[in-house]
């Protein structure tokens, strides 16, 4: 059992930055891949990014590949996802999630565990 909280979400002007937070609670933190998905109103949750346990691995869904940056660190067990570059599109709700395992299909169903959401909304 893991439990998440997200923080760090806000507003922000387009082409400005945030740095989303995530804490884990658990001593088993390490053990799972985690993500960060987004939920814009009216639409479904979406994928974002992705890191492996040990942090070496990384993969990104196109719409923020080279924008946003995921990274973790197990010592606090903490997620983060950084984001340059916002764009209005980027408004949404914003979701972490643990994953027992690094599966091919990086879709919400593959995650087990979810937090309870930080807005973040990007004025144009």
């Amino acid at each position: 059992q893991v439990q998440l909280v997200e923080s760090g979400g806000g507003l922000v002007q387009t082409g400005g930055s945030l740095r989303l937070s995530c804490a884990a609670s658990g001593r088993t933190f390490s053990r799972y891949a985690m993500g960060w998905f987004r939920q814009a109103p009216g639409k479904e949750r979406e994928f974002v990014a992705r890191v492996s346990e040990s942090g070496i691995t990384t993969s990104y869904s196109d719409s923020v590949k080279g924008r946003f940056t995921i990274s973790r660190d197990n010592a606090k067990n903490t997620v983060y996802l950084q984001m340059n570059s916002l764009k209005p599109e980027d408004t949404a709700v914003y979701y972490c999630a643990a994953a027992t395992a690094w599966l091919r299909d990086a879709v919400p169903s593959t995650f087990g565990y979810w937090g309870q959401g930080t807005q973040v909304t990007v004025s144009s």
